[in-house]
Order: structure tokens, then sequence, then C-alpha cells
């Protein structure tokens, strides 16, 4: 008897080796328990849904996919919830090697490890002024009131130098943008490549600040001078590249911390662990979940003959939790001695900005550690996740023990 795909699915071995559908509602609910059966069952499964493509699941595989870029493409992706509209180009995750490493090779240096750790105590700033604004009620929407504004607020500051009074409007505009799910991201991708165009412009009149805006905008790519086009996206994808994920990951973890609270017990008597948590997060709560390629020729990738022109999608939360490369994968280990995740990426296309995420995920647990108490799930709240491509919870509403501020208010 054929499996009908369309309505409610029932998430059964057929649907998993011959009709994966990434844009389930299912999946996204059955998002881990569903990437196991498909390691253990078919780890490079072909499905028929949107046309076909592959799925590749195992850490071996995906990797195997992710590296060799003159085999696998990123020029051409997969169906994915992308708002209506001509495509907008965002520089360098849709081009290849060598182009994209001229592209990488201008803001790298602006994220190295000795840059962001200068960055480490205005973002400390931050992180306590967004807890002031909740934590005398006991009560917060976590999303809504820190996940989503915080890594935005330091990003465009700390990095652009955004000035202090578009911080509020242009942060909107890339939360907004960066779901990409929601009727109005489009608008606000729009009004955010505007902003961008603006702000580049105003730069142009001023002095060397010697910052990744600089670079950009001085940057010469294939021998000519970059266009303004190539400026725009390359900027919009380094504000793009850090936002949602961020806030996943920090949702995912409070989420995790109210699920289990001897973990929070456990950081607050040992904070040196913090670090170690950071890693943990990230590989058990990556909200970067799978990312698209195509075949350039026939390729066999884990014993399967991939064709030239199919598409390929990964999954870098399935790689995570791979039993072959981690032991206990579904264990949140605070003494795991090997955590060699993929959370980032890999190859060509690894996340320029991991040292600044690492970065900001570990000064908001230290300081959420430290200042929420008995931090519980509001009862009966229904927690959804809004995409499988990133993983953020849709809302997270807390209660817990109120608290005292440490700073005036402040209007960002």
């Amino acid at each position: 008897m054929e499996t009908k795909i369309a309505g409610p699915v029932l998430i059964d071995d057929e649907w998993v080796e011959k009709h994966f559908d990434h844009l389930s509602p299912d999946l996204a609910r059955e998002l881990h328990p569903t990437l196991a059966r498909a390691r253990s069952r078919c780890p490079v499964a072909h499905s028929d849904q949107h046309g076909g493509f592959w799925v590749v699941t195992r850490k071996e595989d995906v990797l195997r996919v992710a590296q060799d870029w003159k085999a696998f493409t990123s020029e051409r992706g997969i169906t994915v919830p992308s708002p209506p509209g001509p495509p907008m180009k965002i520089l360098p995750v849709t081009v290849d090697p060598p182009l994209q490493r001229e592209f990488r090779q201008l803001t790298n240096p602006y994220f190295r490890p000795t840059v962001v750790k200068e960055w480490e105590e205005p973002t400390r700033a931050v992180v306590n002024r967004l807890i002031d604004g909740f934590i005398e009620d006991g009560t917060c929407e976590f999303m809504e009131a820190f996940a989503r504004p915080f890594p935005g607020l330091t990003f465009f500051d700390l990095a652009l130098h955004a000035p202090a009074e578009d911080l509020d409007e242009v942060n909107g505009y890339a939360i907004m943008a960066s779901q990409m799910h929601r009727p109005e991201a489009r608008e606000c991708l729009l009004k955010l490549a505007g902003w961008i165009g603006r702000f580049v412009e105003e730069r142009r009149r001023q002095g060397p600040r010697g910052d990744v805006v600089d670079a950009v905008m001085a940057a010469q790519i294939e021998g000519r001078p970059i266009t303004p086009e190539e400026v725009v996206g390359t900027i919009q994808l380094l504000v793009l590249g850090g936002l949602e994920t961020t806030a996943g990951v920090l949702g995912m973890a409070m989420l995790r911390l109210c699920e289990h609270p001897e973990i929070l017990t456990a950081l607050r008597e040992r904070p040196e662990l913090i670090p170690n948590a950071v890693e943990e997060f990230l590989r058990l709560d990556g909200s970067f979940v799978c990312i698209a390629r195509t075949a350039r020729n026939d390729t066999e990738v884990g014993g399967q003959l991939i064709r030239q022109g199919e598409k390929v999608l990964m999954y870098w939360v399935s790689a995570n939790r791979d039993e072959a490369e981690f032991d206990n994968p579904d264990v949140f280990d605070l003494e795991r001695a090997r955590n060699a995740h993929v959370a980032f990426g890999a190859g060509p296309h690894r996340c320029a900005g991991s040292n600044l995420a690492r970065m900001n995920l570990r000064v908001a647990l230290v300081e959420i550690v430290r200042r929420l108490h008995d931090i519980q799930v509001q009862p009966g709240a229904d927690i959804g996740f809004m995409s499988t491509f990133n993983r953020a919870p849709e809302s997270v509403p807390l209660v817990f023990t109120p608290g005292k501020r440490v700073s005036e208010p402040t209007s960002f």
C-alpha cells in the first residue's frame, strides 16, 4: 500500500527511507529520534519529496560532502522555507572556492579569538542589562526578552560599530529577517539590506576605523574592486549568520536547564565547567540543523551513487549524535573528553563567527547561572519549533525566583 504524505505524517521506516521531508512539522517535533533511525537504517537515503534529494546523516558522510567542494557545490541548494520574491545573494555562502576564499579572507581576521576577547566585558554588560529587564518580575518569555535581541545588539555595536541610535531598529530588522518562515521576513530582509547600504555610504564619508566594515569596503575581488552589491551581501551574511543560530542555542539550552536542574547545580558548584557546557549545548542542541549541496558529477557517498545535479541535504545535528563518533551521544556530559562536533559546520563554509558565538554563549551562561534561580518553564506551556533548518524554540516562557537589578534602566 502506498504511503500518503499529504496531511498528518506518520514517521515510520518507509517515511525515513523513501519519503523524508525536511519541511515536515512532524520532523520538527521528532527530529532527533527520526535522524537516529536514519543513521541506523539508511545513513545515505534518497527521498522522493520536493523533486527528490539525498539525506546524509552519519558524521563520516556529512564531512565527506561538506569538505569536498569540488564534488558538491554550494551554488545551487534545495527547497527551503524562504520568503517570496526574487532570490537575494548573501555572500560568500552561495559561492564556492576559490572565490569563496577571497570573501572569507576579508572577514576572518576580525573574528579571531584575540579580537573577540576584547568584546567580552561589553558583551557581559549587554547580558546583564537584558536580564535586568525581567529579573524583578520572576517571569519572562526568554526568546523575546533575551535570546533574540542579545546577539544582534552586541554584533551591531562591537563588530560593525553601528550608530547607537540605530541599534533597536536594525536589530529588529535582523531578528525578523532571520526567521524565514514569517511572512514579514522578506520585507525585513530588504530593510536590513537598505540599512546596510546607507550605513556603508556613511562609513565611506568617515575616516577608517580598522574594522571588518573597512576591510569589506576596500576589498579587491578577483583583481577588481568589490561591487556595492557584494559589500551589502557580505555584511548581510555576517549579520544573519549569527543571530537566530545563537538565539536558538540559548533557547534550547534554557529548556535543557529547566528539564535537568542538576546541570544548573553542577555549573554553580563548578563554574569552570561552563566552557564544557557550551560545547555540549552546541553538540546536542545546536540550531544549525542542516545544509544543502548539489553534486557536480557522479559521486559515491556511503555506498550510494549520487548523480550529477542531484541535491544532497546533510544533517549537522545528526552527525553530532553519531554513535560511531561519540560515547553515549544523547547524554549531556560536562566532562566529555572528546567533543569534535560540527555545530558550526565543516569545510570551506564553516562558520566564520564561531569564536564570537562561543564567547556570547559562555558569557550569557555565566550570568544566567549566577543570576537566575529556580528556573522552570511555565506550567502548561507548549514549546514549538519554527523550522528544521534552524532549530530555535518559538517561545520559552519561564518562571523563576525574582531577583535584583545590577544596573540602571538603559534603553538600547
